[in-house]
């Protein structure tokens, strides 16, 4: 069993006063989401139109971008509220010099009165253990509002809705411990304690928040169980950045198109390798195959993030082995002393730096370089893309077509000459000539 120190980061002040302070010992008094406090509770609710459809959700949509100013109004006002363990718009930020335009960080609060612990590495799929923390245990000042599918088909907005446990809404709440402006976290049916994995209902519910949300800049995140998801207890992550992020200016590779009009691409030139899924005939269809990626991933044990981006039109699914790395003693002592555990975010090309050492001294070579650590080797990719194409019903091909050869050589120290990855008919996959 593979166990490491980590230093998790502490997503609700709840968390921090549990661990140090003893507080359940003491009794609730939270106003939590348990049963000693959830009856008769309230809060607001967003209800987002069932249907996946993306053009009749379009024309359903109210005419600003509702969800956009309900979210950022109720962060403010918990910015207000003092909530937040420190003031992320006073963190310094720059785009590092380069062709990547890789973006930095410095962000000390976020290592500050962090506790020990161990974090197990080896699992992805964990039982969720109600004796660790959850985020029932948050209080209800920490919620934004529900978030969930309206009864007549259109988006509909409740100030003061009942909640009930017999439905387990999907909350979105504050990120006490911020990475960027706005940032929350969606926490898919809160009160059926699902654990950090990903299921066709959660998935495609990210993707309706996305959507629902509209904007260019604001993006969702999901890490895998070792791969620095810190609760286990299903939850995305999502903020504004209001720049690209350098992997979605990677250069791509088409693969296939599969069923429902998704189309999945290689991401080329760039240091973690990954695939992403775009397009699709409805939010189902994309969410349907990303959702049998991830499960497929986990199934065979295999740590993973997942970037949203494009207002839930585009999906990065990043497998990785960092933290695996660093329990066998394979990452140097150089990345280490960083503290840097680069979860989607960083893998993304936002990098969250602790040390003002680190951050005045940041340069494209060295977010390579720790990225590099990242990302599963090139012969292990092919062989756990073939393990997800087999899973969707696709078989792999070894040859290579000859128009695409120039696009896979070797560049910045990725080495692409291995053959592409070209995939060809069986029952629902389509060849790309």
């Amino acid at each position: 069993m593979l166990r490491i120190k980590r230093v998790p980061t502490i997503l609700s002040n709840y968390q921090k006063d549990e661990a140090e302070e003893g507080a359940l010992a003491r009794g609730c008094g939270r106003n939590c989401f348990r049963n000693c406090c959830l009856p008769g509770s309230k809060l607001p609710l967003y209800a987002f139109p069932k249907s996946d459809n993306l053009e009749l959700c379009d024309k359903n949509k109210i005419p600003f971008a509702f969800l956009d100013s309900l979210l950022l109004g109720e962060w403010e006002d918990r910015m207000e509220r003092g909530l937040f363990r420190y003031d992320v718009t006073a963190c310094e930020t720059k785009v590092i010099p380069g062709e990547y335009g890789f973006i930095a960080q410095l962000n000390e609060g976020r290592h500050l009165k962090k506790r020990p612990t161990e974090f197990q590495v080896d699992k992805v799929l964990q039982a969720f253990d109600e004796n660790k923390f959850n985020f029932t245990k948050v209080g209800k000042e920490e919620i934004l509002f529900q978030f969930g599918p309206s009864e007549d088909g259109e988006v509909q907005f409740y100030p003061n809705a009942p909640i009930d446990p017999n439905k387990s809404p999907s909350v979105v709440a504050i990120n006490v411990s911020p990475i960027e402006y706005g940032h929350v976290l969606l926490i898919p049916r809160i009160l059926e304690h699902l654990p950090q994995m990903i299921d066709h209902e959660s998935l495609l519910l990210a993707l309706h928040m996305a959507h629902e949300a509209g904007s260019p800049y604001f993006r969702l995140g999901y890490n895998s169980l070792g791969a620095f998801a810190t609760i286990n207890h299903l939850h995305f992550q999502a903020y504004y950045l209001a720049v690209p992020f350098p992997l979605e200016k990677a250069a791509t590779k088409k693969i296939t198109d599969i069923k429902g009009g998704v189309e999945i691409y290689e991401i080329l030139n760039y240091p973690v390798r990954g695939l992403i899924f775009e397009g699709g005939n409805s939010l189902k269809d994309l969410s349907s195959s990303v959702a049998d990626t991830c499960i497929c991933l986990q199934d065979h044990n295999i740590p993973y993030n997942v970037l949203i981006s494009e207002s839930g039109k585009r999906v990065f699914v990043l497998p990785q082995c960092y933290a695996e790395k660093q329990a066998l003693g394979e990452v140097s002592a150089e990345l280490l002393d960083t503290q840097v555990n680069p979860a989607v975010w960083e893998i993304s090309g936002h990098m969250v730096l602790k040390r003002k050492e680190d951050y005045e001294g940041a340069t494209e070579q060295k977010a390579w370089r720790l990225l590099a650590e990242v990302s599963l080797s090139e012969e292990r990719f092919q062989e756990v893309t073939a393990i997800i194409f087999e899973t969707i019903s696709c078989v792999v091909s070894e040859k290579v077509l000859p128009e695409d050869k120039e696009d896979v050589d070797e560049v910045d120290g990725i080495d692409n000459g291995a053959p592409a990855t070209v995939v060809s008919w069986k029952q629902e996959c389509l060849v790309q000539h």
